[in-house]
């Protein structure tokens, strides 16, 4: 899941080259959502969703894809691919805090620290672009930041809903409530910039097509798959190291195959990001409900 998704920024950002965020977001999605769909009606998959409260997936969807990939793509847009894998390292982060929060888990000086620590290492890569203003690199970041906080409702909503559903169905939900709110919002925009007639044209392009399979098949299906058996079978306090790949891997792709820049403060913005992290998970515990036993 970690390496799947850490080349996800790699894909996204090679994709808006030639669409707009919610555009890519749609087609994302609405391929993810047919694959889904022909594995269950073929039976490779099996989805029972009748007689389960799937209203109470909704808001989980809006969450997750809802506001994580608007967040997600809007900052790959107007960051870089290693600067977004390294501001969504602080996910565990806020799973820690959001925790702390809604559950009553109380935090700890050395978990307060490192959660400084963290934001700090945020700060520090925002000042790697010189004078801070609000131009589109901020925006980008601000952007991140909204992803983040979504990825962490998305995960202790995850933890809850898989008592009463599979990861198969969870996903099965997700793919398709984002199909729906990306393909609308997209094709709104098109109409709004009277584009509408060549809102599929990006998939003339070779290149957005193979992004698309990996960005649907992998980063989608797969890979959501794989998180939820992983929130599903896992406590929380061990998920948050396992997250923290997907910022080694996409700063690697983003540096390897785009010729991004990686200087001394970046390094030092990503180390402070993921000595927060490590801090916020091994000087506390989130204890969550018990759940099934197996997926």
């Amino acid at each position: 899941m970690a390496v799947i998704w850490g080349f996800s920024f790699l894909f996204t950002k090679q994709t808006l080259d030639y669409t707009f965020p919610l555009q890519l977001l749609g087609f994302r999605f609405g391929a993810a959502a047919i694959l889904l769909t022909v594995l269950k009606l073929t039976g490779v998959i099996r989805i029972h969703l009748k007689g389960k409260p799937t209203s109470s997936l909704l808001l989980l969807a809006l969450f997750q894809p809802g506001l994580y990939f608007m967040g997600e793509t809007l900052g790959v847009k107007w960051t870089s691919a290693s600067e977004a894998g390294m501001v969504i390292a602080l996910v565990p982060v806020a799973i820690a805090t959001m925790a702390a929060y809604f559950l009553k888990e109380k935090l700890n000086f050395k978990q307060i620290l490192s959660i400084a620590a963290s934001v700090f290492g945020v700060l520090v890569i925002i000042s790697a672009q010189g004078e801070i203003q609000f131009g589109e690199h901020l925006w980008g970041i601000l952007a991140l930041l909204v992803a983040v906080l979504a990825a962490g409702a998305y995960t202790i909503l995850a933890r809850h809903s898989s008592a009463k559903f599979t990861p198969w169905e969870i996903t099965f939900i997700m793919m398709w409530a984002g199909t729906v709110i990306f393909n609308v919002l997209g094709m709104g925009q098109s109409v709004f910039e009277g584009s509408f007639m060549t809102y599929l044209k990006p998939l003339e392009v070779p290149s957005v097509l193979w992004a698309i399979l990996y960005l649907a098949a992998l980063s989608s299906v797969l890979a959501f798959f794989l998180s939820n058996y992983m929130f599903a079978a896992l406590p929380v306090s061990q998920t948050a190291p396992i997250l923290n790949l997907i910022t080694v891997v996409s700063v690697f792709s983003g540096v390897v195959f785009r010729g991004e820049m990686f200087g001394w403060i970046h390094a030092l913005g990503i180390t402070l990001i993921i000595l927060g992290v490590w801090g916020t998970n091994v000087f506390g515990r989130i204890a969550l409900p018990p759940l099934m036993e197996s997926a």
